[in-house]
């Protein structure tokens, strides 16, 4: 009886040093998460106070204020929040271009990402659903398409395309197109005033510049439907390639570099910031990923608690 005693209280304190081992393991484990996690990209964002949002989680779904549909945090259908979610309490962001979602009829509007942009930049983005799209004919001098392919050009290198589509634009409309293309004769004088608002300016210069982007809001799988619309070909294409995407709904066979709709708005305009207007990036389109950022999270922390991670 004392050896079964003496192997019992063995086989106790191996138990017990084995189960201090895997919760060493466990917390080490945990604080190199924790340390990557950090390295995160959204950790360092500058966002307003989520407090509402925390507070919305907490009463659980609410109704829109428009459909009467009950949501989470904001309806996708009218692109309002909640009535849990007071409007002035949601931030709002100003973007340097006007912004064209391209919305695929098949996309599950519960699980798109779109709606967040036109929620936080309600004045700068359209969402559209397919086929019903803009005729962009007329506007490609100014127009561009977030979109990977074989043609596509980093957004540093927008404006020197923008150039030559305005040169075959200003070629196509003149007779005579031996003559010195108007783009040289784009210089601005001195105290002289643009009016940034004006769809078309007197300018060829001011032409060059572009005034609105378009993203595709659909599965990868789905886009081929939308990028081959006759409405859309000949846009200049831009490929974002540097950036990897937080998203939850990863999809499976994709690189990591294809992003959500609301990143792929978030990472252009920070590029197009720095790239374009060659100024110092400060946070200013941060707010974009108010509700991106809290959704995330809020699935990290619930995949840890049930143990998939």
């Amino acid at each position: 009886q004392l050896t079964m005693s003496l192997n019992s209280s063995t086989l106790l304190n191996e138990e017990n040093a084995q189960g201090a081992k895997r919760h060493s393991e466990c917390l080490e484990s945990l604080l190199q998460t924790t340390s990557s996690f950090q390295d995160n990209p959204l950790q360092q964002l500058q966002l307003a106070s989520q407090e509402v949002l925390e507070k919305a989680k907490k009463s659980g779904r609410s109704k829109c204020p428009r459909c009467n549909s009950s949501r989470m945090f904001y309806c996708y259908t009218c692109f309002v929040p909640v009535e849990t979610v007071p409007t002035k309490e949601i931030p709002t962001v100003k973007l340097p271009l006007k912004i064209d979602i391209i919305k695929h009829p098949n996309e599950t509007d519960g699980k798109s990402t779109a709606v967040h942009a036109k929620l936080l930049a309600p004045d700068d983005v359209t969402i559209y659903k397919y086929p019903c799209i803009p005729e962009y004919e007329e506007k490609r001098h100014e127009i561009a398409l977030v979109f990977p392919g074989p043609n596509s050009v980093s957004v540093k290198d927008i404006t020197f395309h923008l150039q030559k589509y305005t040169k075959k634009g200003v070629c196509a409309s003149d007779d005579d197109c031996s003559r010195e293309p108007l783009l040289k004769q784009a210089k601005i004088e001195p105290g002289e005033k643009t009016n940034p608002s004006e769809g078309i300016s007197s300018s060829r210069g001011e032409d060059t510049r572009l005034k609105k982007i378009i993203f595709i809001d659909s599965t990868w799988n789905q886009t081929n439907k939308i990028i081959t619309d006759e409405r859309l070909q000949g846009l200049l294409q831009i490929e974002l390639k540097t950036r990897k995407t937080c998203f939850w709904r990863h999809q499976k066979g994709k690189p990591d570099t294809y992003l959500s709709t609301i990143e792929a708005i978030y990472y252009f305009l920070v590029d197009y910031h720095q790239e374009i207007l060659k100024e110092s990036y400060k946070g200013q389109y941060d707010n974009l990923l108010f509700f991106f950022s809290f959704m995330y999270t809020l699935i990290k922390d619930a995949k840890c608690c049930a143990g998939k991670e």
